[in-house]
């Protein structure tokens, strides 16, 4: 069944904190929590974003770290950004609920970037300065021990911080709304603030940092942060809290251990049992994964079940192997966008070095090679609107269907093979210009080039991610909603691992991706991003195929 998802105009045309028909919801929740979350998300995507954008500069120019240990420790702090919206989702779904992680998370990430901003402002928390340029043979001084710790504390604080909130969030503004179109509006929006925050940090925070001072710039960073948090809970009143309904692995994990405990029993004639542990025989499971089905058969008798034994790891209830159930089926349509967010992690890191070896200079400004990432970030946010504003209006009206999560994920997957293909025909027209005048290593062909290619990228980002985040909300058991939303960035965080696999593999068995590109093949690897994209593309349309929406 197709979720209907209706074109919702904005906050404010929907009417913020308007009666709803169920009383009680009405009095929490609704667009009216709408600007307090946003202002956490905002204040912490900025942030994230100037601290992100400019963290291995840092630690080259200001720590003497050299460029490989440097990119090392950002790959770290990146991975765990990735890493704690999952153990956020886990510690919110199981006992703390969403509200108190991301309170706590947001006041770690702003214990880190205090600690951040201290370091830039106390010299003796850094080493002495390299003399560049000078004729002085006495290497870089290397950070002491101490102020290795004190950097690593700051960093660990910040990344737990912000990857403990993040996706946390997206649930908690989810469930402030009961209607599903009303959702996937909030999660347009929420994904408009991640991109604009981040694409203002590359564009403004970046330049301040390079161009003025260090101190500034992350002292903005500390000073959105707090604000953040601030807005966060000025919004305590008027949010709807859901109850966490305790820790839903080890309820998956029961049925799993029922399931093999009962492996030898008959499916037939047995009686089942409900959440209340009351044996019922109209109801039965669906026959999908039949297997599992055996968890819920009825194995002792009715007084041991009616005094709670159902939570034990003999007998499951019905409920609970069908939320089993609708996890592993989305596991194969989770599984195809492991390969898109590869793809993507490989351009964004290629496209940077084309632009370091592109001309970049427009007028009398020349922009950093990073900046050009910003482009797609914009693209994105822009995108979201439009579809969220116009696109999906429209598409009700041509079709007489509203735009259902999948087919917004294979969008995605198709505007991003095109932007692969784009790229692929810009670096060898680049290449070509470098092999014919082999003398410089900077082309004379404009880096605006690249621009086309990051639009359609961001495009595709506008497509895929949304619809990613509302179809495991929308589809995941209940009692894993945090963990839906998170399951995003475990996405990411095994794209950007896998993009270190498929860099290490390129270059150990085709000689592609030598230092200097203008010797290299970069667009033979952009061609393998478009054969893997469509193979993937494919392998995406058959699950999506398959896959049966949850009544």
């Amino acid at each position: 069944m197709e979720t209907s998802e209706q074109n919702i105009k904005s906050p404010a045309e929907q009417g913020i904190g308007a009666q709803d028909d169920n009383n009680n919801y009405s009095k929490n929740g609704g667009w009216i929590t709408f600007p307090f979350i946003m202002g956490n998300l905002g204040g912490l995507s900025v942030a994230a974003g100037g601290w992100g954008a400019n963290w291995i500069v840092f630690l080259i120019t200001k720590f003497n770290i050299g460029s490989i240990s440097a990119t090392k420790i950002n790959n770290v702090g990146f991975a765990f950004i990735c890493l704690f919206p999952i153990v956020g989702a886990i510690i919110a779904d199981s006992f703390a609920g969403n509200f108190i992680v991301i309170a706590i998370s947001s006041m770690i990430a702003l214990l880190g970037m205090t600690l951040l901003t201290l370091i830039v402002g106390i010299p003796s928390l850094m080493p002495i300065p390299c003399l560049n340029g000078s004729s002085s043979i006495i290497p870089c001084d290397s950070p002491s021990n101490g102020q290795y710790l004190i950097l690593y504390t700051a960093m660990g604080l910040i990344t737990m911080g912000i990857g403990g909130s993040r996706f946390t969030i997206a649930t908690m503004g989810a469930d402030q709304f009961e209607k599903n179109n009303h959702q996937a509006s909030f999660f347009s929006w929420y994904f408009i603030v991640l991109y604009v925050g981040n694409a203002i940090s590359y564009i403004v925070l970046v330049y301040l940092m390079d161009n003025i001072s260090w101190e500034l710039g992350f002292g903005i960073c500390l000073a959105m942060t707090a604000l953040g948090l601030i807005s966060f809970l000025l919004g305590k009143n008027f949010y709807r809290f859901v109850k966490p309904k305790g820790s839903p692995f080890v309820s998956m994990a029961r049925v799993v251990v029922a399931a093999i405990r009962n492996r030898k029993l008959s499916l037939s004639d047995r009686a089942l049992t409900n959440t209340s542990g009351i044996i019922v025989h109209t109801k039965s499971p669906s026959k999908r994964f039949r297997l599992l089905n055996k968890a819920c058969l009825v194995t002792q008798n009715e007084e041991q079940i009616n005094s709670g034994s159902t939570k034990s790891w003999k007998l499951c209830t019905v409920e609970e192997v069908e939320d089993l159930k609708r996890v592993i089926k989305l596991i194969p349509l989770w599984s195809t966008g492991i390969l898109l967010t590869t793809t993507i992690a490989l351009f964004n890191g290629l496209s940077t070095i084309q632009a370091l070896a592109m001309d970049r200079e427009v007028g009398s400004i020349k922009i950093p090679a990073g900046t050009f990432l910003a482009f797609t970030l914009v693209t994105t946010a822009i995108s979201i609107f439009i579809v969220d504003r116009y696109l999906l209006d429209m598409w009700q009206k041509l079709s007489g269907r509203s735009l259902s999560p999948l087919q917004k994920i294979g969008i995605g997957h198709i505007f991003n093979i095109l932007g692969m293909v784009a790229t692929a025909i810009t670096e060898a027209k680049r290449l070509h210009l470098a092999q014919a005048n082999p003398a410089t290593s900077v082309v004379s062909m404009s880096a605006l080039w690249l621009v086309p290619c990051l639009v359609i990228v961001g495009i595709g980002e506008a497509f895929h991610f949304p619809g990613q985040v509302a179809l495991y909300y929308q589809e995941f058991p209940d009692s894993l909603k945090t963990t839906s939303t998170a399951m995003v960035s475990l996405l990411i965080g095994l794209g950007y691992y896998l993009s270190v696999v498929f860099t290490d593999f390129i270059d150990n068995t085709t000689g592609w991706l030598p230092n200097n590109i203008n010797i290299g093949r970069v667009d033979c690897v952009y061609w393998l991003f478009v054969v893997i994209g469509v193979l993937n593309f494919g392998y995406y349309l058959v699950c999506a195929k398959l896959y049966e929406y949850q009544l």
